[in-house]
């Protein structure tokens, strides 16, 4: 008795989970089926139109003007133009701002009569040398793109605010007629 136990244990440890013909011809059909629906979704989503090509816009017109497009350009300003000078107080926020309104770097706080005192001894020029070739932390031109007149503007602005009493630097095309 025991051989026929030993038998019927063997016999189903070897089955499958495919017990009749009917669940064999579905695993087949699922067996094909499934993967050619997957190639024909990969092969819609591949060739749809809506998304670009890679490097299709490569060769578009705008694409190939940023690339060919100068590193550098030259701006020509014209000195004597009062009209688009700015003020010594449109420098001053602008560019100097940055380190005289909070004090940054050691600069002289805008206002602080203390810390301009000693600088105003020497003079509008040499606090202009200074500003225009830098001194301590600060650049030359405190790092601005301005011409000289627009620097001196805002050096006599910043030092008026401490205490000075320097006059507002005329503008020079009114500087070349008043020689005249």
């Amino acid at each position: 008795m025991s051989g026929t136990q030993d038998h019927a244990h063997d016999h189903g440890a070897h089955e499958g989970p495919i017990k009749t013909p009917k669940q064999l011809m579905w695993a087949v059909g699922f067996a094909f089926v499934v993967p050619v629906l997957v190639i024909v979704m990969l092969a819609m989503y591949v060739t749809a139109a809506v998304k670009p090509a890679a490097g299709s816009s490569g060769l578009d017109e705008q694409a190939v003007a940023a690339r060919i497009q100068p590193v550098g350009t030259i701006e020509i300003k014209d000195a004597n133009d009062a009209a688009s000078m700015k003020t010594g107080e449109q420098v001053f926020q602008a560019q100097c701002a940055a380190c005289h309104a909070t004090g940054a770097a050691g600069a002289p706080k805008l206002g602080d009569a203390a810390a301009w005192g000693p600088r105003l001894k020497g003079g509008v020029e040499a606090l202009l040398t200074s500003a225009l070739k830098g001194k301590g932390n600060m650049g030359a031109q405190g790092g601005g793109d301005f011409s000289d007149f627009e620097i001196k503007r805002a050096v006599v602005y910043m030092a008026n605010q401490g205490g000075a009493k320097f006059e507002e630097p005329k503008a020079p095309a009114a500087a070349a007629s008043a020689a005249k």
